[in-house]
């Protein structure tokens, strides 16, 4: 009795404190901009010939994909889920020595900016829709809500369970946990396609170097925490239930 009980209360203490770092490294993931990180060698003179016209463009509301993403190649930029970031001179006197302060400003894509059509050559639309982009680019960008809507969800059931003091409820924790993981790498897989064919159309300048960011390793590392989670909540309630029933039918004997 009491040694078992002992390790499902551990086990279900663990699949909590797992479930909530996952939801945290989510949660960080999806609100950060690091998820890829371009390394301008040279972007200092880059930038002050053309840096006005640069930033104007990449602000603007019609930026097109190759547009931003060619100021991203030019200006040390960094990219998430909602925003992109370029690294720009402070000041406005854009012809100055090349050694002025740096200042990195970013803009978020807008709701219609993550469901609106890529094309086949980015920033040419007349060379149709992309289909693959254009859904891969919507799946990374609707899975990790629904990811952290599961988790939430199962954390919500955890809590009822607690209330009740039943461990059923954990069976159905752990499966809304199992299928957040998935989600989770769903998002990871999306992400990764979606850059490597973005960086066929437009490959990288000789000087630039790209590489996936700290956000990115979030999402990697919440994946197995969440199937983590899962697994524990999931053996936590099956063994509990054997046990129970094996004393039901020792009493009853």
């Amino acid at each position: 009795g009491a040694m078992m009980d002992n390790r499902f209360a551990t086990a279900l203490v663990i699949a909590c404190v797992l479930s909530l770092i996952s939801t945290i490294y989510m949660a960080a993931s999806i609100g950060t901009d690091f998820w890829y990180e371009y390394h301008t060698l040279s972007p200092a003179e880059n930038v002050s010939e053309a840096g006005r016209s640069i930033w104007d463009e990449f602000v603007s509301k019609d930026a097109d994909e190759k547009t931003y993403t060619d100021a991203l190649f030019r200006c040390n930029g960094t990219v998430g889920l909602w925003r992109r970031c370029i690294t720009v001179p402070k000041n406005s006197h854009w012809y100055s020595p090349p050694e002025t302060d740096m200042t990195t400003n970013c803009i978020s894509f807008s709701l219609s900016d993550q469901f609106v059509e890529k094309y086949i050559e980015p920033g040419n639309h007349n060379s149709g829709t992309d289909l693959n982009r254009t859904y891969l680019w919507r799946l990374q960008f609707l899975l990790p809500f629904v990811s952290i809507g599961l988790m939430c969800f199962g954390a919500l059931i955890g809590l009822c369970a607690c209330a009740c003091r039943s461990l059923y409820p954990a069976i159905a924790t752990g499966v809304l946990h199992f299928l957040a993981g998935l989600c989770t790498l769903g998002l990871i897989g999306c992400y990764v396609a979606g850059i490597e064919l973005l960086h066929r159309k437009l490959p990288l300048p000789e000087d630039v170097r790209g590489e996936f960011g700290w956000s990115f390793c979030l999402a990697c590392v919440s994946a197995p925490l969440q199937f983590m989670a899962a697994a524990l909540f999931i053996w936590a309630a099956r063994t509990n239930r054997k046990e129970f029933t094996l004393l039901k039918a020792y009493r009853v004997a």
